[in-house]
């Protein structure tokens, strides 16, 4: 066992006081237990064992002898761990020693958050794959990788794409090779249709939302925002008097703009008095300022306590940056936001895959089957290619919009 780096695989697999078969029952569920781990994010101990063990394995019933078995495998696990520890080691596994070294390189080079989370979520699935630090640097296993990817998987042509470049950052900027040539033959799927709600489906849900998911709710689908960009808001990118929405650093790092329902003015000023009153109270309580794009932070000191870059949907409660380790007041957490849909899509009864994205789409959509030219629309939806815009249009075009008629129909 290496005292730097342990490699609890390796450990398991010389282990003499076990047989063959209990191995490989140790094995799958210590790799069960650490996916779970690194997915969740806990740093591994008895803490994390015993979470897993009421999140996983209690969730149902289980005989008697998986228990058991179970049990001794994250016994041996901890102990593992332990021994890993008294010789002066991390106990930190191989994907989670990638995960700091994407995060690290990408802090330094100015990545944002959520862009250092998925390329290190690529970069820890090869390292769950590659099993050794040695697999993990050979260019040549990465290229199986991706290729099985590509092959075996039914991942988008997107997916794809990041994955590739989430490993090439690895190579690249991480590892500090000059030269990073995967040679990966990249297959692309057909697109699908969008899901789209009708203006009746589409108002029924707004109704179900709960009171403090309506303006967000709202100000998606009436400006047709993507998730991220809809609660990375800030009130200096709100012209209420014009009527103007400016969306920075979107999807391709672009800045644009898009219009302001003018039925949300009155709400979106009561909105920007409630974060004004949040705001007000973090000075009171001298709290520090909010996360800041880039170096802006070092650039400009006093901005982030600064009104113009308050959240426009601040959360209620304070959290710990994740970059600094900060306490400090976060934007509303998308996934929040996403189950808050989700309940509204429930009550509603509308049976329907709809995710917050829908709301965007129905936006394309209604705006389309209202006369709106499709370059404009490319244009208010920051979509790179107009062929992206065009699904929309073809989800608006298809059936009545087109004056055809059912066969069924005529007589």
């Amino acid at each position: 066992m290496s005292v730097t780096h342990p490699d609890w695989r390796a450990d398991l697999a010389a282990s003499r006081d076990l047989n063959s078969n209990e191995r490989q029952a140790f094995e799958r569920i210590c790799s069960w237990f650490e996916n779970w781990r690194l997915r969740a994010g806990i740093s591994a101990g008895e803490v994390a064992a015993r979470a897993f063990w009421k999140d996983q394995v209690m969730v149902k019933p289980r005989e008697h002898w998986q228990l058991d078995q179970w049990a001794e495998a994250m016994r041996w696990f901890l102990g593992w761990l332990s021994a890993c520890r008294a010789r002066g080691g991390s106990g930190k596994t191989l994907p989670e020693r990638l995960k700091e070294a994407v995060y690290s390189t990408g802090g330094r080079r100015g990545l944002a958050l959520s862009t250092r989370k998925t390329y290190a979520g690529w970069v820890m699935r090869f390292g769950v794959w590659a099993g050794t630090a040695n697999k993990v640097m050979d260019e040549g296993a990465c290229r199986e990788w991706l290729g099985w990817l590509v092959t075996e998987t039914k991942v988008s042509f997107a997916t794809q794409k990041q994955a590739l470049n989430a490993m090439v950052f690895f190579y690249r900027d991480v590892c500090g090779k000059d030269k990073v040539n995967l040679e990966v033959k990249m297959r692309k799927r057909q697109r699908r249709m969008p899901v789209v709600l009708s203006k009746e489906e589409l108002f029924r849900l707004l109704e179900k939302i709960e009171p403090v998911y309506q303006v967000p709710a709202r100000l998606q689908y009436g400006s047709g925002l993507r998730l991220q960009e809809l609660v990375s808001l800030r009130v200096k990118d709100l012209d209420l008097g014009r009527g103007l929405l400016t969306i920075r650093a979107g999807k391709g790092d672009k800045d644009r703009v898009t219009m302001i329902a003018e039925s949300l003015h009155p709400l979106l000023a009561d909105q920007l008095a409630h974060a004004r009153h949040l705001w007000e109270l973090d000075r009171e309580n001298e709290r520090p300022g909010v996360m800041m794009p880039n170096a802006l932070g070092r650039k400009i000191p006093g901005a982030a306590k600064s009104w113009e870059w308050m959240w426009l949907f601040p959360a209620k409660a304070l959290s710990r940056d994740p970059q600094s380790g900060i306490e400090r007041r976060h934007h509303l957490h998308p996934q929040v936001y996403g189950a808050a849909i989700k309940r509204a899509v429930k009550k509603t009864g509308i049976s329907k895959a709809i995710t917050s994205h829908s709301l965007r789409h129905s936006f394309a959509t209604h705006l389309l089957e209202a006369g709106t030219d499709i370059r404009t629309l490319q244009e208010l939806l920051g979509h790179e290619d107009v062929k992206t815009t065009e699904i929309d249009a073809h989800s608006a075009q298809v059936g009545n919009s087109r004056g055809v008629r059912s066969p069924l129909d005529l007589k």
